[in-house]
């Protein structure tokens, strides 16, 4: 844990091996949590996996106490950029394109991402929920790859799947996250 008190195994880890210490723990920590969210979405046929789970999962190991990896920060900041991107989707009249890999870059394209972007920036400065890889998520939504209700419900339940998953595996290696929100 890059930058931060060491517990439990990963504690261990690091004070018997040094960085490659650190290392092997966030590789086996991510490998199970992003292989848990995989393989929930092989068996259930949704996109519980996508590419904002990624950085998120690297908060969650490598900085598990800081305020951006809590459990509130990162469902927090997920929904929101979920919103957000809905929302740029609407004002833009995308809802019923297809996609930006299907349609190509648009001005409106274009507009829906920026606005979706800042909207979940500053949303998370207020909200005090600041989770970096909710830019991606918020993107996913108004570049149009996951668009419709349905498919926005399905990235919250990754991200809810996910951050269980994180918190689950960091308790039991004896790192003390929090239940809801860090202490900073």
């Amino acid at each position: 844990m890059a930058g931060g008190e060491r517990y439990g195994l990963s504690g261990w880890l690091h004070e018997r091996f040094g960085v490659l210490g650190d290392a092997l723990y966030d590789f086996f920590a991510c490998l199970i949590s992003i292989g848990v969210s995989g393989l929930a979405a092989y068996f259930l046929k949704q996109p519980l996996l996508f590419p904002s789970l990624g950085p998120t999962a690297f908060l969650f190991f490598e900085t598990p106490l800081a305020r951006n990896a809590s459990p509130r920060s990162t469902l927090l900041g997920h929904l929101v950029a979920i919103l957000a991107g809905a929302f740029s989707l609407g004002v833009f009249g995308l809802f019923h394109h297809p996609g930006v890999l299907q349609e190509g870059v648009t001005l409106h394209r274009i507009y829906a991402a920026a606005l979706s972007v800042a909207l979940t920036g500053a949303v998370l400065i207020l909200l005090r929920a600041s989770h970096p890889p909710a830019g991606a998520t918020t993107l996913i939504v108004s570049l149009g790859l996951l668009q419709t209700p349905r498919d926005m419900a399905e990235l919250m339940g990754g991200v809810v799947l996910l951050t269980i998953t994180g918190w689950i595996i960091n308790r039991l290696a004896g790192v003390k996250v929090p239940i809801w929100s860090a202490k900073e």
